[in-house]
């Protein structure tokens, strides 16, 4: 299996990081300006990057991150144990709530918030 690293962009990169700390149970591995990275399991992690260090990155290539903070970026789909009590872990930490846990048509038992960036973030059971 390779390995896999998925990047979520924030406004402010420490908040995120405390956030993502008390939400995962976990420490990053990485923490140093610019990038926190936390090892989801073997081969899989979660980096929280400056939105304005993406912005360097990338340059005028892409619209500017911040023009749409609107929108979702992206949806972190986690499998918990209890995704209720994940969820409520979370808007106890600064979380939007979006909808409490209800059965989805395919199979899970999910549960969604968002972060302060309104990046949408699931607790799923499959039932």
């Amino acid at each position: 299996m390779q390995k896999i690293l998925f990047i979520i962009y924030v406004e402010d990169q420490n908040r995120s990081k405390v956030f993502y700390e008390n939400i995962l149970g976990i420490k990053p591995i990485l923490d140093v300006p610019g990038m926190t990275e936390f090892q989801i399991n073997p081969y899989t992690k979660l980096g929280i990057m400056p939105e304005a260090g993406i912005a360097n990155l990338l340059g005028f290539k892409v619209p500017h991150i911040t023009e749409r903070n609107s929108l979702p970026k992206c949806e972190i789909y986690l499998f918990v144990n209890d995704p209720q009590q994940a969820y409520f872990n979370a808007i106890n930490n600064g979380a939007k709530p979006i909808c409490e846990v209800k059965v989805y048509d395919w199979g899970d038992e999910v549960a969604y918030c968002s972060d302060m960036d309104e990046n949408i973030i699931a607790f799923a059971k499959t039932i």
